[in-house]
């Protein structure tokens, strides 16, 4: 069974990873497969400090990371 777009939700949270929910598989630029555990919902890391990458440990709140949330709209 293949997931459609609209299957899965990848939300940026504020401060803190990717959530991923939803039927998604995760490789890495080899194309080999991480395994997400058959998790319905998991984290990406976006902080780059995990040491569980490349999924989220919780690092970020550690090490105060701030990420832009917001798109940016492109100039027209």
């Amino acid at each position: 069974m293949s997931a459609s777009k609209s299957d899965v939700m990848i939300t940026a949270l504020e401060n803190g990873p990717y959530l991923v929910a939803g039927p998604a598989r995760v490789a890495d630029p080899d194309g080999e497969q991480w395994d997400t555990g058959g998790r319905a919902t998991f984290a990406l890391c976006r902080c780059g400090a995990s040491q569980n990458k490349p999924f989220c440990d919780g690092t970020h709140s550690q090490i105060g990371f701030a990420a832009a949330e917001r798109a940016v709209s492109e100039a027209d």
